[in-house]
């Protein structure tokens, strides 16, 4: 696998961070005999290899690098793509709040480029599997090579289709559910959850949360949360900290909700009501 976080020093086949001079990176594999080339001069990777991470490094021309493994975030913001951009500020809080973690089995539906694919496929671990599903298969190209080169392929199945035909799976511990009109699949994702699973979906616009709304509330699904994370960056000068003049607000609204079983006497449906209210999230201590 050449994205190995678990070692101390640069080994071939590793996939390595080089940052310069106001933060300019570039993420390649450590190669014997390879060269790499930046807008400040060449670094071969020999000299590269067997230096603790952390390091710093010159390029032919004098100019220095810092030798560092790409975190998760690095990846995923430098991941080619041909689809929206999802952001890291989201995924990690998706990832959470779906409880993925190592030998689970994971379906999400509209791979894109993959970025939320190899989030999943990191948090599963090798003991776990991601089903990936999508109907266009340059789209889905793209996102196979992208976790090829990071080492994550073998941890995903990728299907190729439209999911109005529904899904093969039963049982999924958690399903990410990326299309432009989830309301119309929440029925086919019950059925490939198991009971008391996690959905999470991710939406730019009021009109289409509202629209997946009915359909959760529609299929049983309860304790429903919608939210959007606006971050917020800050210059790290200890002597002039300020907030920066940027930062990544309105990427999308997320839209979280387990699936619960029917019961006779309607109190799945007076819960639904009760959180279609404007309700907050329950907390440890309510009641």
């Amino acid at each position: 696998m050449p994205w190995n976080l678990t070692s101390t020093h640069a080994q071939p086949g590793d996939l390595a961070l080089l940052v310069g001079l106001r933060h300019k990176y570039y993420i390649f594999p450590l190669i014997p005999g390879g060269v790499m080339h930046t807008h400040r001069g060449m670094l071969n990777h020999d000299d590269l290899i067997g230096k603790p991470w952390g390091s710093q490094v010159f390029s032919h021309q004098g100019s220095p690098f810092f030798l560092l493994q790409p975190s998760l975030a690095d990846i995923l913001t430098d991941l080619k793509r041909s689809t929206q951009i999802m952001y890291p500020k989201d995924i990690g809080y998706i990832l959470t709040h779906l409880s993925v973690g190592p030998g689970q089995t994971v379906l999400e539906a509209g791979t894109g480029s993959g970025s939320m694919t190899v989030a999943l496929a990191f948090a599963v671990g090798p003991g776990g599997r991601v089903v990936s599903y999508e109907k266009r298969p340059e789209f889905q190209n793209l996102a196979r090579k992208n976790l090829e080169r990071l080492g994550l392929a073998e941890r995903v199945e990728f299907k190729l289709r439209d999911i109005a035909e529904g899904f093969d799976e039963t049982d999924a511990d958690a399903f990410f559910l990326d299309v432009p009109n989830p309301w119309d699949y929440v029925a086919h994702v019950r059925a490939a959850l198991k009971p008391g699973g996690f959905f999470a979906s991710l939406l730019p616009t009021f009109n289409q949360v509202e629209n997946l709304l009915h359909a959760l509330r529609r299929e049983n699904f309860a304790f429903v949360e919608v939210c959007e994370i606006l971050l917020r960056y800050y210059k790290p000068e200890p002597t002039r900290l300020r907030p920066t003049d940027r930062m990544v607000a309105h990427t999308g609204f997320l839209i979280f909700a387990r699936r619960v079983e029917p019961v006779e006497d309607g109190r799945v449906q007076e819960l639904l009501e009760e959180q279609g209210s404007g309700g907050e999230p329950f907390l440890e201590g309510e009641e």
